[in-house]
């Protein structure tokens, strides 16, 4: 089982929105267009982010930060300790990505993260952030298609290392895989969905008593085992259904149903909208979002140079 490889199941973008933006001086900048989730990385000098709640990280060259919340965050342009009185301004080149709609990222990842999170710089990822930061800036063929891709990419790497960050908060599953009664019944869930597992099955590949599983799972998991194998089911019926061809009677077989009507139920249950609504939602919001795209690119390539358009003064110390 790869924990975060299933956590990430579904996470596309479509027609992201994408930004460069050069943050100079005393300047900031609120971000107040809601998206679904937001990276941001520090191509050059230094940044604070300011998240509603007031916490405030710091962002070296190279560093990263996820933003999950609609609410309104600050950037702004830092200047490095060690420099000189005398030097120039602050100044901070940045490159943001956003999924613009919920369905795109997944209810279960923007639940298992913080409202913030933020990766410190390493010199493995300069490289792909320069390339980033390049073509966001260019107008080349595919140039969406591309970076698209990249954001997906740049957005597995550096969830991959804040779980791995000592003071990382993943959710409570993920932790409880390393649990030696839980562990292994997550693992066999995640790996044979479709499997009719009972408590007692699972009980078995623990090597426990049912009740002595079913009480340790739901105090390391937050909840029985049977509604968290129903929920782990309808993520991946909702990433199934957006596969073309897909139908309702075929995706409850490949998530363990013997029928449609059940299926049916249990996602409408999870999900609040019916699996043939959500499948027909999807695609809707692929064709807007294609639609949309058009016009980010090109707005995108407008902006490149600096934000400064969109920047506010920062009021005085």
């Amino acid at each position: 089982m790869d924990a975060l490889g299933d956590l990430l199941r579904g996470v596309r973008a479509d027609g992201a929105l994408f930004d460069r933006a050069v943050l100079a001086g005393p300047w900031e900048t609120s971000r107040t267009e809601g998206a679904a989730l937001e990276l941001i990385t520090v191509v050059r000098g230094t940044a604070r982010i300011t998240a509603p709640s007031g916490e405030s990280r710091t962002l070296d060259e190279g560093g990263a930060a996820v933003v999950c919340t609609k609410a309104p965050f600050t950037l702004t342009a830092t200047r490095r300790p060690e420099s000189a009185a005398g030097a120039d301004q602050a100044e901070c080149e940045l490159v943001t990505g956003a999924y613009q709609l919920d369905s795109s990222v997944g209810r279960r990842l923007i639940s298992a993260l913080p409202p913030l999170l933020v990766v410190p710089s390493g010199e493995e990822c300069l490289p792909i952030v320069e390339l980033i930061a390049a073509e966001v800036a260019a107008d080349r063929p595919g140039r969406q298609y591309v970076m698209d891709r990249m954001l997906d990419w740049m957005l597995a790497c550096t969830l991959r290392e804040w779980f791995d960050l000592p003071d990382a908060c993943p959710p409570a599953w993920y932790r409880a895989l390393g649990d030696d009664i839980v562990g292994p019944a997550l693992r066999a869930m995640h790996d044979e969905p479709a499997r009719p597992w009972t408590v007692a099955a699972l009980a078995a590949r623990a090597r426990v008593s049912r009740a002595a599983f079913a009480r340790n799972f739901t105090d390391l998991v937050g909840k029985p085992p049977m509604a968290y194998l129903t929920e782990w089911r309808m993520t991946l019926a909702a990433e199934l259904l957006t596969e073309p061809g897909a139908t309702v009677a075929a995706v409850a077989g490949q998530v363990g149903y013997a029928d449609g009507f059940g299926f049916s139920d249990a996602f409408k249950r999870i999900r609040g909208i019916a699996p043939s609504g959500y499948r027909a939602s999807v695609s809707g919001a692929s064709m807007s979002g294609a639609s949309a795209s058009g016009t980010s690119a090109s707005g995108t390539s407008a902006s490149g140079a600096s934000a400064s358009g969109r920047n506010r003064r920062a009021p005085a110390a």
